[in-house]
Parts: structure tokens; sequence; C-alpha cells
């Protein structure tokens, strides 16, 4: 998954604002205690930082 698609689905799901916030602020046990911009900065893949980001916080399926 293109990083580009990844923020558009963030944005979609958590609001334009939102997102930029959940991804800097939020630590996720998921993600091995990172914040979404941590565990990208570490170098995980875009579609396991989202997959954990749906897990955690119950993205519906029709928006994975």
């Amino acid at each position: 998954m293109r990083l580009t698609i990844f923020w558009e689905r963030m944005r979609a799901h958590f609001g334009e604002t939102y997102a930029d916030s959940f991804a800097r602020d939020h630590v996720m046990s998921e993600l091995g205690g990172r914040t979404v911009l941590q565990a990208l900065e570490d170098g995980w893949d875009t579609k396991d930082v989202w997959r954990a980001v749906c897990e955690a916080m119950e993205v519906p399926a029709a928006h994975r």
C-alpha cells in the first residue's frame, strides 16, 4: 500500500484533523507500543500499520 493511500484511508476514517493527531499521539500495543508515525518511521509496512489501526479502532470491513 502506498503511503498516500494509507493517509487517504486514515483521513477518510478519522477526519482531516483527527487522523494526524491520532497518528502522532495514540500509542498502540498492536504496533509494539508505538504511534502510527513511529511505526512508519521505524520502517513498518504501511499495510501492516493500516491493519493494526483497523484492528485497534474496529474500522468496519467496508473501509478496510
